[in-house]
């Protein structure tokens, strides 16, 4: 089957949406100066005190939804469960993020409220997609 147009289109903008969570990861695993030094103390001791089932999880967030685009543009089934183990991820790491933490300091703006809507969104449209591709025969 020849591979539709959009596959491509979903994909690519897939891997650069996801190169941005995969660059804030890295340089705050990192613990970058320049890139942590825009983040307010309160936000630094979020990051610095977060369990390890917290990192772990935001760790299966990013890397398995990179993972997805990749086995998107490969025109691999694989992509489907990857997307979904990602957002497995990023609900476990939520619950520590919006239900346990202690966020003093760190409200939220509109802007960022709506980003990290977003994400959720994403994730989930890229998901129900890559198993939508795999149901018609594109991803094998």
């Amino acid at each position: 089957m020849k591979t539709p147009f959009h596959v491509w289109i979903v994909g690519i903008i897939a891997l650069i949406w996801n190169a941005g969570g995969a660059y804030d990861y890295v340089m705050t695993q990192t613990e970058n100066e320049a890139y942590l030094a825009m983040l307010s103390d309160a936000q630094k001791a979020f990051l610095d005190n977060g369990p390890i089932w917290f990192e772990t999880a935001w760790a299966i967030g990013v890397w398995f939804s990179m993972l997805g685009a990749l086995l998107l543009l490969l025109r691999s089934r694989l992509a489907g469960p990857a997307f979904g183990l990602s957002l497995v991820g990023l609900i476990v790491s939520s619950v520590y993020s919006f239900g346990i933490a202690d966020r003093t300091g760190m409200d939220m703006t509109p802007t960022q409220l709506g980003f990290t809507a977003a994400i959720y969104v994403v994730l989930v449209l890229l998901w129900v997609y890559a198993r939508a591709m795999t149901r018609r025969g594109v991803l094998r």
